[in-house]
């Protein structure tokens, strides 16, 4: 390391500069900057358009940017793409796999293209299809798909992985398994970038996470850190439909909202002041609380207010 702390460069994993893509006059992507350190597990976050998916398929090789540089393992990823592909691990939503095919077909399959593949029956194992080895895919469940397309990811021992909504259609144990297999690829020294509308995924997995928003980098951070930064919440549970203008205006309030009938969530910087603020204009107004609860923010909720409520 650097003095500060700072890696050299040899030991990033992924340098993104300036990164511009553009789609029929719109910027998808609009000069983001971020880089990956080895070892680390990295989460590039936003809403439905916000440039994941074009940011991580440039770094794939599957699209060249209008404007920026990337490196990928300090190779250029479409001019030096041979070089880089037997490196790299890519799991996709879509597998594209031919649907008669089964698990250890596809697994032996892709195993034939690199000099030193991990081993097809060990990868069924570690992703929990040993028993589903020899069923078609098209029998598959939506899960056991995406534990397919990531044991595909990993046949090649790859030093860099790229995943796409790895744990999209698990159920709750397959999920688990599949955070315990990252930790443990973690450990190995393996990077992984990550793609996921799973927040408390990101927030338990990832080292740090980029969040963007119509193509732009609106934070990047660890996920404690971007959590501490923001605002504490109060929780309040009274009688529905009290003045939420009101509960805004309290001197230490930042803002405040009815979440659901009768559940109001203020944000501040001084929860030891709104307390006071709170309970002296719940007196004054005869409203008797339920519950009132002073807790952190989680990484969702520094994402709701960085990109909004609204659907894309």
């Amino acid at each position: 390391m650097r003095s500060g702390g700072t890696p050299a460069a040899a030991e990033w994993a992924v340098v993104v500069e300036d990164l511009v893509k553009t789609y029929g006059g719109r910027r998808a992507v609009d000069g983001v900057s971020f880089a990956v350190a080895r070892g680390e597990t990295f989460a590039l976050l936003g809403p439905n358009g916000a440039g994941k998916t074009t940011t991580m398929e440039i770094l794939e090789g599957y699209r060249l940017p209008d404007a920026g540089t990337v490196r990928v393992l300090g190779l250029d990823p479409r001019r030096d793409g041979a070089a880089l592909r037997p490196r790299i691990g890519v799991m996709l939503q879509d597998g594209g796999l031919y649907r008669a095919i089964t698990p250890r077909e596809a697994l032996r399959l892709f195993a034939s293209y690199y000099a030193a593949p991990a081993d097809p029956d060990a990868l069924l194992d570690l992703v929990g299809l040993a028993e589903v080895a020899d069923t078609r895919y098209r029998r598959l469940s939506g899960g056991q798909r995406q534990r397919l397309a990531l044991a595909l990811a990993l046949v090649g021992r790859p030093e860099l992985l790229f995943l796409d909504e790895p744990t999209a259609g698990m159920d709750p144990q397959a999920r688990a398994a599949t955070w315990d297999l990252l930790r443990q690829l973690k450990a190995a020294g393996v990077t992984v970038l990550v793609t996921t509308h799973y927040l408390e995924e990101a927030e338990r997995l990832a080292d740090r996470v980029a969040i963007l928003d119509h193509g732009r980098l609106v934070a990047l951070d660890t996920p404690a850190a971007l959590i501490r930064g923001d605002a504490t919440q109060v929780l309040l549970r009274a009688t529905p439909g009290l003045a939420v203008e009101a509960l805004a205006a309290l001197p230490s309030a930042l803002g405040a909202e009815e979440t659901a009938p009768g559940v109001y969530v203020l944000q501040t910087h001084a929860a030891a002041d709104l307390l006071v603020e709170l309970t002296s204009w719940l007196r004054a107004a005869g409203v008797l609380p339920r519950e009132v609860r002073v807790g952190e923010g989680s990484l969702e909720d520094v994402f709701l207010r960085l990109t909004g409520r609204e659907q894309r």
